[in-house]
């Protein structure tokens, strides 16, 4: 594999880690960081010989792929300038904050040939890849994502900061048209929806119920898949993964067991930046497309416009709690 130039560019909480994984393999260089705060590309380049940058347009010409993880609002300003540029990019989720904007930079990907990654990390949980050997048609979905409140993240509302990690999970599970949406969502500690929950109804007949919130006071992040052939359940957080089926027993009655499992040790994102690196050395289609997250944003778009419209059949009365914002 010949050498890689990469750049980061957003130097935050996860762009630092970002950088960390590609520093970790051999075949990759990281000839800058940028970020607009000066002080935090230099406290992610600490240890690196590389390039700190404010203005990550200084990155071009310079590198072969990019590593994005800037506010969700500047995604397609960022991205678009690379993919024009002709560079490879890993975009942090979710993909934009609209259709049209996902539109653009998938087909400025397609048509210069470029690998385009979206970073949706519980793709690589090793859980989630133990679970691709075990899961057969799901008939009942549930997931739960629940966070304590952190300021990061806040530019989106919960549902594209975090119910869309379990939304991308569920659609590459269960690959079949979302046919209704239901949805229910308030504001507790900032402007938009902090806590959420949807009903999707799939064309195949299959139902997941969806949780998030960023208010929470533990964290909880997990899946539950119910089908004909058993019960599987996720546990992103402490990457465990407990299947059980059902089988004819002695006498002809019907036992529940669990399945053997067996989930290798390993570290999502440095999976996913692996990957992402594989795909642009190689030139192959990424594990996780841009048109991938492009379904993912729209089922988070569906579920915004459901609790608008639920909003609007049962509004809160004047100067309640509830209206506009709620109180915590």
């Amino acid at each position: 594999m010949k050498e890689i130039r990469i750049g980061v560019v957003g130097a935050g909480h996860l762009g630092r880690y970002h950088l960390q994984k590609y520093r970790k393999i051999p075949e990759c260089r990281v000839v800058g960081v940028a970020d607009l705060v000066e002080e935090n590309a230099r406290k992610a380049a600490d240890g690196c010989d590389c390039e700190v940058l404010t203005d990550y347009r200084g990155l071009l010409g310079k590198v072969d792929a990019v590593s994005i993880a800037v506010p969700t609002g500047v995604h397609h300003k960022v991205a678009s300038l690379f993919l024009k540029a002709g560079v490879d990019v890993l975009l942090e989720k979710p993909i934009a904050t609209t259709l049209a904007e996902a539109d653009e930079l998938i087909a400025l990907a397609e048509a210069k040939r470029l690998v385009f990654q979206i970073g949706f990390v519980e793709r690589f949980n090793p859980a989630v890849a133990a679970l691709r050997t075990l899961m057969g048609t799901p008939l009942f979905i549930e997931s739960h994502r629940l966070h304590p409140f952190f300021e990061r993240g806040t530019d989106v509302d919960v549902i594209l900061d975090l119910m869309v990690h379990d939304l991308d999970i569920i659609l590459h599970f269960v690959r079949s048209p979302v046919a209704t949406v239901e949805a229910v969502g308030v504001s507790v500690l900032s402007d938009k929806v902090d806590i959420a929950n949807a009903r999707l109804t799939f064309a195949s007949g299959c139902v997941a119920n969806v949780t998030a919130s960023r208010v929470t006071g533990k964290t909880m992040q997990k899946i539950r898949f119910f089908g004909v052939e058993g019960y599987h359940a996720v546990d992103f957080n402490k990457r465990e993964l407990v299947s059980l089926s059902r089988r004819n027993g002695a006498g002809g009655q019907i036992e529940i067991t669990e399945n053997p499992v067996e989930i290798k040790a390993a570290d999502p994102l440095e999976e996913e930046i692996r990957a992402f690196v594989r795909a642009v050395a190689d030139r192959t289609p990424p594990p996780v497309s841009g048109r991938e997250g492009r379904d993912a944003l729209e089922l988070a778009l569906r579920i915004n416009d459901a609790i608008v419209r639920n909003r609007e059949r049962a509004p809160f009365p004047a100067g309640s709690p509830g209206e506009g914002r709620m109180q915590p």
